[in-house]
């Protein structure tokens, strides 16, 4: 069967073969110029499993106030079909440009495991077969755990680009603060996708929509691009028809694929939404 990974990197394997692929420190330099707000810091987050690379504003009071929080896509997951990419780190970190779009000023901007920083526990899997994992999730709950400390927040909206997606709602699933749940080209079904795809199966992640029933009372926006081959709307509405009630369910199809032009669709969004 074709790698399970490979379909997510296709657009970083295309400029690969233009150029050499940035090294980690570029990368995390290229995420770092793109944050529009200076005050935006970075702040190491560490949990029981993982270090978090968070970006945070510590001038700013929260405090009995709802707290976004973005949460990046897979990343750079492999080099070729068949070369896992020893480091996960986004060439583009779509998430930090979503964030730009967002003016409140209660924001902050969580990377996945392994991304712009390391420890002892990157192991490859952690961004291949395990990606979803429950010791990944258990390091997200500690994250929010954190934030809320430090900024005493009343509530989250947690927002998810890509597989950032399906952590963003694996982690509504599990706690009870959670205000609105935003994802943007979400990978929520991953049986679904790997179905559709014709790939193995994520053996060692959780799947988003066998937490329906947690599910059902958050309020939910997810924004699907038209043109999205990579994660296509038939992921969505098969996570879509696990729900037994719909009514919190909200979702907007945009002439996007899976890694063009979001910023723009997603400004639209938050300008209706207001």
């Amino acid at each position: 069967m074709r790698n399970l990974f490979f379909l997510l990197t296709i657009p970083f394997l295309f400029s690969s073969c233009i150029g050499t692929i940035p090294t980690p420190e570029e990368r995390k330099d290229n995420a770092l110029s793109l944050i529009e707000n200076k005050i935006f810091t970075q702040v190491d987050i560490k949990t029981s499993t993982f270090s978090l690379f968070s970006l945070q504003n510590n001038q700013i009071d929260c405090k009995d106030k709802n707290l976004k929080v973005y949460i990046e896509g897979d990343g750079l997951s492999w080099i070729t079909r068949n070369i896992i990419s020893e480091n996960p780190t986004p060439i583009n970190a779509s998430a930090i440009k979503l964030m730009n779009q967002d003016n409140d000023k209660c924001k902050v901007y969580l990377a996945r495991p392994c991304q712009f920083i390391t420890s002892n526990q990157c192991d490859k899997k952690y961004w291949t077969s395990h990606r979803f994992s429950s010791e990944v999730l258990k390091s997200y709950e500690e994250a929010l755990y954190y934030l809320k400390n430090k900024y005493e927040n009343k509530s989250f909206t947690l927002i998810g680009y890509s597989g950032g997606g399906a952590i963003a709602a694996l982690l509504a699933s599990k706690t009870n603060d959670i205000k609105m749940l935003i994802t943007v080209a979400g990978n929520l079904d991953t049986d679904k996708w790997t179905s559709l795809h014709k790939i193995t199966k994520l053996d060692g992640s959780l799947n988003p929509s066998f937490y329906v029933d947690k599910l059902e009372n958050i309020e939910q926006y997810h924004l699907i691009g038209k043109d999205d081959e990579i994660i296509p709307k038939e992921v969505f509405l098969s996570y879509l028809s696990k729900f037994s009630k719909k009514d919190k369910i909200n979702y907007r199809f945009f002439n996007t694929d899976h890694n063009c032009c979001w910023e723009e669709a997603y400004k639209i969004f938050l300008n209706d939404i207001k």
